[in-house]
């Protein structure tokens, strides 16, 4: 059972300085499932001091030793793999089996690329006369989202044990539990004391809290862009490394060599998985003008075709989307692309027939959607997904690129010489070809406002270093 009225801190299970909870509700019956403890100022002083404390001891922890440590970790994580998927599932709506597939499955992922990259990674390199070593760069603070919460909790805090760094982690209040359970299994893995400690809270006092905190080295953040600048903000007093993934908009070009049908049914999937939660959604689908209609009918039959409903029933395609503030927020788009004239191919506005209760949205799809439409500019993080056309190849690149957000982009085409060369041109940080999604060995993070710094495999890991030079260093 996940320990929701206390926090981790320095290997044990304490009580909260002041004693307050938070709810947190099922999306898909709008019930409450349990009150879950929020910390202040001064729990996070005290997750800090045990995170410095041990921090000397752990960064002098050999390469072998951090190696045994995650296999450790994989280990007894893997064994925990139904109870991660079943919080998630409760917490923020995804379908059983994805929640045990996906969200669960990728936080075991990143701890085993993590794990293998810290295997053979070049901590030491000769260059010329100097040695540049690279070392822990001390205590970490981890703020992490709900829409996909092990898998952002997963890794940050993988790379961070590789790479001999202490940290405190915030993870989302929304969901709070797969958090809780990781905590359960670093401890029995052995991670020594305040090496690893967890602090619930909310964003505006926990996370504002760490985000100015001197004593943490570094912030990794996960979240809007809005949130984003404000942890970079708070940051900048202290002047720590902030490494943020944020939102984004990314574009789906579909080009007109490919096999049309499957890359726009492919693309449409995407978008809808997770109800929309994944800021690398592929949103905006740019399709050749005169082919409009043909991709709006293959896009509706795929939003009709979807099962939405109760996360825990076998069949569903899509659960809830995670809060209220989150369906009330896709209502208004929604809304406000009916308002701005975007044509309505598939879904709409209100709750799916025969769901009265639950944060439940329509899988929308919008064509003739125009690239000054508000759904076409914001966000959404819900099932809906625009069709914008485009003239020729440099059209569709303009247009993909004519977004504030820089995390994502998609390609399809019948030829891999022309996918490449369009992928080139896209501001993007990851852009992936023919519906073949991210290798987790790859960088993960974005360009512009949708954050710096990279996540994954060894990237992911050299966020936690620092470079040090040392001239003369003789034979």
């Amino acid at each position: 059972m996940a320990e929701r009225t206390k926090f981790y801190i320095d290997g044990a299970w304490v009580a909260p300085r002041e004693g307050r909870t938070v709810p947190v509700v099922n999306p898909a019956t709008e019930e409450v499932l349990y009150d879950v403890a929020v910390g202040g100022v001064a729990d996070v002083e005290a997750a800090v001091a045990a995170a410095r404390a041990a921090w000397p001891a752990f960064a002098a922890t050999s390469r072998e030793e951090r190696v045994a440590l995650l296999a450790r970790i994989m280990e007894i994580y893997a064994r925990r793999m139904r109870d991660i998927g079943g919080a998630v599932s409760d917490e923020m709506g995804a379908p059983l089996s994805l929640a045990e597939r996906a969200h669960a499955g990728s936080g075991l992922s990143h701890f085993m690329t993590t794990h293998e990259a810290l295997k053979t990674y070049a901590f030491e390199e000769r260059i010329g006369a100097a040695m540049v070593v690279r070392e822990p760069i001390g205590v970490a603070g981890q703020i992490t989202p709900w829409n996909w919460p092990m898998n952002q909790v997963a890794c940050k805090v993988a790379p961070a044990l590789a790479a001999g760094c202490t940290m405190v982690l915030k993870p989302s209040e929304y969901t709070p539990t797969s958090a809780l359970i990781l905590a359960e299994v670093l401890h029995d893995a052995g991670v020594p004391p305040g090496v690893f400690n967890l602090v619930n809270g909310l964003g505006p006092e926990v996370g504002a809290a760490m985000s100015a905190h001197p004593g943490l080295d570094m912030i990794s953040f996960t979240g809007s862009t809005r949130a984003g600048i404000d942890v970079a903000t708070r940051a900048a007093a202290t002047v720590k490394r902030v490494t943020q993934e944020l939102g984004g908009k990314s574009a789906n070009i579909i080009l007109e060599d490919a096999d049309f049908e499957k890359a726009v049914a492919g693309g449409a999937h995407h978008c809808f998985n997770n109800s929309g939660q994944s800021c690398n959604a592929p949103s905006r689908m740019l399709v050749p003008e005169g082919r409009m209609a043909e991709a709006a009918a293959i896009v509706a039959s795929v939003a009709d075709g979807l099962t939405v409903g109760n996360p825990r029933e076998k069949g569903i395609d899509l659960g809830p989307v995670a809060n209220r503030v989150q369906w009330e927020k896709i209502q208004r788009l929604i809304e406000s692309g009916v308002s701005e004239g975007a044509s309505v191919a598939a879904g709409g506005p209100g709750r799916p027939q025969g769901l009265s209760k639950g944060f439940y949205v329509r899988p929308t799809v919008f064509a003739n959607v125009t690239a000054d439409m508000t759904i076409a500019r914001e966000e959404i993080f819900g099932p809906v997904l625009s069709i914008l056309a485009y003239r020729d190849e440099d059209d569709a690149v303009r247009i993909a690129n004519d977004t504030p957000y820089g995390l994502a982009g998609y390609v399809s085409s019948g030829d891999i010489a022309r996918a490449r060369a369009v992928a080139r041109r896209i501001r993007a940080g990851n852009v992936n070809l023919n519906g073949v999604m991210n290798d987790r060995r790859a960088p993960f993070g974005g360009y512009k406002q949708s954050g710096n710094g990279r996540e994954w495999g060894r990237f992911g890991l050299e966020e936690y270093l620092e470079v040090k030079a040392i001239g003369g260093w003789g034979e």
